[in-house]
């Protein structure tokens, strides 16, 4: 196998898991965005606009994307109702992210069957805490751009011309040393 196929292979998957992850930060900008703009959260669009951003960071980033409409809210002496909102628009979020959004996303760009995308991440993250879920997505992306690739066929095997030139081409196991 060439390594241009292979680099060619990879680094087109890794661009399209990368496509996809560009999408759900988008998407979830604009449900943020909507939820901040409905609880009246001062500075909604900029923290809408950070939660986006911050999606890309696995485990830590939706929740740190709840920090900033938190304090907001601290500060502009909100009532407890409107928190407990901000948590449930959270909940919702994160749960529509991870269980419908990122799978969908996944299985548009990458065609990773959609049970694989919410498992693999699960036991990726058993077995490696952390880097698990980290490395799943794109590791997914790359599995299964190797699975739909076309398979690729072994050389031809090379035909033998006869001694005097004639340019008559013998099949391999008719030429016996002539």
């Amino acid at each position: 196998m060439q390594f241009q196929y292979h680099a060619n292979l990879t680094l087109g998957s890794l661009r399209k898991w990368l496509i996809a992850q560009c999408y759900d930060c988008l998407i979830v900008s604009g449900l943020w965005l909507a939820a901040l703009l409905w609880l009246h959260v001062p500075w909604a669009p900029l923290w809408a606009l950070l939660a986006g951003t911050l999606q890309v960071i696995p485990h830590f980033g939706p929740l740190l994307s709840l920090l900033g409409p938190a304090m907001a809210l601290l500060f502009s002496g909100a009532p407890i109702e409107r928190w407990l909102w901000l948590l449930g628009a959270y909940a919702v979020i994160a749960s529509l992210d991870g269980l419908v959004l990122q799978p969908f996303l996944m299985r548009r760009q990458n065609r990773v069957p959609f049970w694989a995308s919410l498992l693999v991440p699960l036991l990726m993250g058993v077995i490696i805490p952390f880097w698990g879920v980290l490395l799943a997505p794109p590791l997914l992306a790359v599995i299964y751009a190797y699975r739909g690739a076309p398979k690729r066929e072994s050389p031809r095997p090379v035909q033998q011309v006869s001694e005097r030139s004639e340019g008559i081409i013998l099949p391999p196991e008719a030429h016996n040393g002539r």
